[in-house]
């Protein structure tokens, strides 16, 4: 079924979009089957879970850190994932660029910005990334490169709402590249569209969908 399953998300998306497994909760087994496809991007929402996965698995394997990370987890993270997505405070973006300068790596992340109704979600509110990308702090960071937005839209069947917070998560992306990060081109990179909202979100603009139920057996 995980072959089939992502057989059949691919032959539906366009060439500039990835695919992210979201493997969280699944064993390596079912991860390798995943592998044995040609699958290499997968996606962790928990610390210890990623670290034990990072360390038993092919080291070809582009990892994602897609759930909330907590700053004093931000040493088992850092330098592992290929790119960490959810990036909600500047606490945290200045704790991973602190990190990342002592392992003497450069980590790349997405800045998540907050478009859900639902008090749950987290990120960055839109004002608050305008006053993060204009503070002269942030353009000092040395260890980390901002490749772009993530985002969650609400968990609801109004596929009209949905499609109305992507749109406003790709126009802030588009914003910020022709602003901020115009001289920036690894900020290429937008993160939105779950397997319940994913056919949308590409439609509006994602470059990275990330799936765990429509291929595991999972919730992602």
């Amino acid at each position: 079924m995980i072959v089939a399953n992502i057989a059949s998300i691919k032959e539906k998306l366009p060439p500039n979009v990835q695919l992210v497994a979201v493997s969280k909760l699944q064993p390596p087994e079912a991860i390798m089957e995943a592998y044995a496809t040609g699958q290499r991007h997968f996606g962790e929402n928990r610390a210890s879970e990623f670290l034990s996965k990072w360390a038993q698995l092919p080291k070809d394997i582009h990892w994602h850190f897609i759930g909330h990370l907590q700053t004093n987890k931000v040493k088992m993270v850092t330098g592992k994932a290929n790119l960490i997505h959810s990036i909600d405070s500047e606490r945290l973006l200045y704790a991973i660029n602190q990190e990342a300068a002592k392992q003497g790596t450069l980590q790349k992340c997405l800045l998540e910005i907050h478009i859900a109704k639902e008090e749950s979600k987290t990120g960055f509110l839109w004002e608050e990334v305008q006053k993060l990308v204009n503070d002269p702090q942030f353009h000092s960071l040395t260890s980390v490169t901002i490749c772009g937005l993530m985002g969650m839209a609400s968990f609801v069947s109004d596929i009209h709402q949905v499609r109305k917070e992507f749109q406003t998560l790709k126009c802030c992306f588009d914003h910020l590249k022709q602003t901020a990060f115009i001289d920036n081109p690894h900020f290429c990179h937008l993160s939105m569209g779950m397997s319940g909202d994913w056919p949308i979100a590409v439609e509006e603009g994602s470059t990275l969908i990330r799936i765990g139920s429509q291929i595991f057996d999972n919730n992602d």
